[in-house]
Protein backbone atom coordinates (compact mmCIF):
# COMPACT_ATOMS: atom_id res chain seq x y z
CA UNK A 1 0.00 0.00 0.00
CA UNK A 2 1.32 3.46 -1.28
CA UNK A 3 2.12 6.27 1.48
CA UNK A 4 -0.79 8.86 1.48
CA UNK A 5 0.96 12.09 1.56
CA UNK A 6 -0.18 15.43 2.05
CA UNK A 7 0.22 19.00 2.11
CA UNK A 8 -0.17 20.88 5.40
CA UNK A 9 0.79 24.00 4.20
CA UNK A 10 3.68 26.01 3.64
CA UNK A 11 5.73 23.13 1.57
CA UNK A 12 5.07 20.87 4.37
CA UNK A 13 4.38 16.97 3.61
CA UNK A 14 2.56 15.11 6.06
CA UNK A 15 2.26 11.18 5.69
CA UNK A 16 -1.62 10.27 6.98
CA UNK A 17 -0.61 6.81 7.70
CA UNK A 18 0.62 7.59 10.45
CA UNK A 19 -2.04 10.12 12.08
CA UNK A 20 -4.09 8.91 14.25
CA UNK A 21 -5.84 12.38 15.18
CA UNK A 22 -6.28 16.14 14.13
CA UNK A 23 -7.69 18.70 17.29
CA UNK A 24 -8.02 21.88 17.60
CA UNK A 25 -5.36 23.96 19.53
CA UNK A 26 -8.15 25.45 21.72
CA UNK A 27 -9.11 22.99 24.73
CA UNK A 28 -6.62 22.78 28.01
CA UNK A 29 -6.18 19.13 27.13
CA UNK A 30 -4.61 19.81 23.57
CA UNK A 31 -2.65 22.67 25.15
CA UNK A 32 -0.94 20.48 27.75
CA UNK A 33 -0.30 17.65 25.45
CA UNK A 34 1.93 20.30 22.85
CA UNK A 35 3.49 21.41 26.44
CA UNK A 36 4.31 17.83 26.63
CA UNK A 37 5.48 17.11 23.20
CA UNK A 38 7.57 20.40 23.57
CA UNK A 39 9.70 19.09 27.18
CA UNK A 40 9.99 15.61 25.69
CA UNK A 41 11.42 16.79 22.01
CA UNK A 42 8.70 15.58 20.25
CA UNK A 43 7.22 18.49 19.03
CA UNK A 44 7.29 19.38 15.34
CA UNK A 45 6.45 23.01 14.30
CA UNK A 46 5.20 23.04 10.43
CA UNK A 47 3.77 26.56 10.67
CA UNK A 48 6.30 28.87 9.47
CA UNK A 49 5.00 31.27 12.18
CA UNK A 50 1.54 31.56 11.89
CA UNK A 51 -0.97 30.81 13.74
CA UNK A 52 -1.49 27.05 14.86
CA UNK A 53 -4.85 26.08 13.70
CA UNK A 54 -4.22 22.22 13.86
CA UNK A 55 -2.59 20.06 16.32
CA UNK A 56 -2.01 16.33 14.72
CA UNK A 57 -1.07 13.11 16.88
CA UNK A 58 0.74 10.53 14.98
CA UNK A 59 1.43 7.26 15.75
CA UNK A 60 4.73 7.68 17.18
CA UNK A 61 3.65 10.48 19.40
CA UNK A 62 5.04 12.81 18.01
CA UNK A 63 2.71 16.33 18.45
CA UNK A 64 2.90 18.25 15.22
CA UNK A 65 1.78 21.94 14.20
CA UNK A 66 -0.19 22.77 11.50
CA UNK A 67 -1.38 26.59 10.29
CA UNK A 68 -4.39 25.07 8.16
CA UNK A 69 -7.52 24.13 10.15
CA UNK A 70 -8.41 19.75 10.59
CA UNK A 71 -11.13 20.29 8.49
CA UNK A 72 -9.18 21.87 5.67
CA UNK A 73 -6.12 19.03 6.10
CA UNK A 74 -9.01 16.21 6.20
CA UNK A 75 -10.42 17.58 3.10
CA UNK A 76 -7.27 17.27 1.51
CA UNK A 77 -6.73 13.49 2.94
CA UNK A 78 -10.54 13.05 1.10
CA UNK A 79 -9.09 14.82 -2.34
CA UNK A 80 -6.56 12.40 -2.15
CA UNK A 81 -7.96 8.91 -1.24
CA UNK A 82 -10.39 9.98 -4.49
CA UNK A 83 -7.95 11.41 -7.07
CA UNK A 84 -5.77 7.86 -5.85
CA UNK A 85 -9.47 6.07 -6.00
CA UNK A 86 -10.00 7.43 -9.76
CA UNK A 87 -6.51 6.83 -10.66
CA UNK A 88 -7.05 3.11 -9.62
CA UNK A 89 -10.01 3.12 -11.56
CA UNK A 90 -8.73 4.40 -14.76
CA UNK A 91 -5.58 1.51 -14.44
CA UNK A 92 -8.54 -1.19 -14.23
CA UNK A 93 -9.96 -0.02 -17.16
CA UNK A 94 -7.12 0.55 -19.53
CA UNK A 95 -6.01 -3.25 -18.33
CA UNK A 96 -8.71 -4.49 -19.25
CA UNK A 97 -8.61 -3.04 -23.10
Amino acid sequence: MATELVHVGFGNILAMSRVIAIASPNSAPTKRMVQEGKNKGQLIDMTNGRKTKAVIITDSGHIILAALAPDTIAGRLQISRAGSALRAEQSEEKSEH
